[in-house]
C-alpha cells in the first residue's frame, strides 16, 4: 500500500504540473489512476478464486477476449462486422503464438501461467490489430484514388491493395520492433523487474523475459497481417472493385 500511496503522489504532483501549464490533461490522469487502482484491485481478487479453478480460468480468458475484440473492433472504421473480425484476429495471434510454448513446455499449462502469459499476448495482439487497422482504413480512404489508377493500369485489387497493406503492417509493428531491439538497452520490461524483485536470478529473469517479448513479436506479427488481409477481403468487390471503408 505504501508503494501504490507513494506512485499516487507522483501522478497528482503531474496533474498540479499538467493545471500549472494549462495543459488540461489532469482529468485524464486522474481518471486513469482511479480506474487502474481499482481494476487492479477487482483483478487480484478474482485471480485468487481463479487459479483455483481451470473453468473459471477460461471464462476469465474469454472476457479478456471479447473486451480486446471491442476495443480492436472500435479502430476498423467502417469494417463490416469489426468486431467479430478483431475476435478472430485476436484470439488466432493467442492460440497460433501461446499454444505451441504450453505445448512444448515452456510454461507449465496451469491457470498461474497461462492467464498472465494470455493477458499479456492479447493485449499485445489487440494493440497490432488496432494500429493495422486504423493505418489501414486511412490508407483506403486517403489512397482511394491511387488505388483506382493501379486498377485502371491493369493490376488486380489484391495487387493495387498491397502497398497499403505493407505501410499498415509496419506502423503496427514499429512497438514491438522498437521495444524487442532496445530491451535491456533502453527499457527493463516488467516481466524481468518483476521476476527481479521476486528474487530470481538476473539470468533466469532474462531468459524467461526474453521468451516472453519473442512470443509477442510473434503474437503482433500475427495480428497486424490477418487484420490487414481480413479487411482487405472486406473491401474487393466482384468485378475487382474496390470499396474504401466510409
Amino acid at each position: 500500500m505504501i508503494r501504490v500511496a507513494a506512485a499516487s503522489v507522483l501522478v497528482l504532483a503531474a496533474c498540479a504540473l499538467s493545471r500549472r501549464a494549462r495543459l488540461s490533461v489532469e482529468r485524464e490522469l486522474l481518471i486513469s489512476s482511479v480506474r487502474a487502482i481499482a481494476q487492479l484491485g477487482a483483478i487480484a481478487l478474482v485471480l485468487r478464486a481463479v487459479f483455483d479453478h481451470l473453468g473459471f480460468s477460461g471464462l476469465f480468458i474469454a472476457v479478456m477476449l471479447t473486451a480486446a475484440a471491442r476495443t480492436a473492433g472500435r479502430r476498423l472504421r467502417g469494417v463490416p462486422r469489426a468486431n467479430r473480425l478483431a475476435g478472430v484476429v485476436i484470439g488466432g495471434a493467442a492460440v497460433v503464438t501461446l499454444g505451441p510454448m504450453l505445448l512444448v513446455g515452456a510454461f507449465p499449462a496451469t491457470p498461474r501461467y497461462v492467464i498472465p502469459l494470455a493477458g499479456i499476448v492479447i493485449g499485445g495482439a489487440m494493440k497490432a490489430a488496432s494500429l493495422a487497422g486504423t493505418r489501414l482504413c486511412e490508407e483506403l480512404s486517403d489512397r482511394h484514388r491511387e488505388v483506382e489508377a493501379r486498377l485502371a493500369l491493369g493490376d488486380s485489387a489484391r495487387q493495387a491493395l498491397h502497398p497499403c497493406l505493407r505501410r499498415a503492417v509496419s506502423t503496427a509493428l514499429v512497438p514491438a520492433v522498437d521495444q524487442t531491439k532496445n530491451v535491456g538497452l533502453v527499457t527493463l520490461p516488467g516481466a524481468f523487474v518483476g521476476m527481479l524483485l521476486g528474487g530470481a536470478s538476473p539470468l533466469e529473469a532474462a531468459l524467461v523475459q526474453l521468451t516472453i517479448l519473442l512470443v509477442l513479436l510473434a503474437a503482433e506479427a500475427v495480428a497486424a497481417t490477418l487484420t490487414t488481409v481480413l479487411v482487405v477481403r472486406t473491401v474487393i468487390l466482384p468485378g475487382e472493385r474496390v470499396l474504401a471503408p466510409s
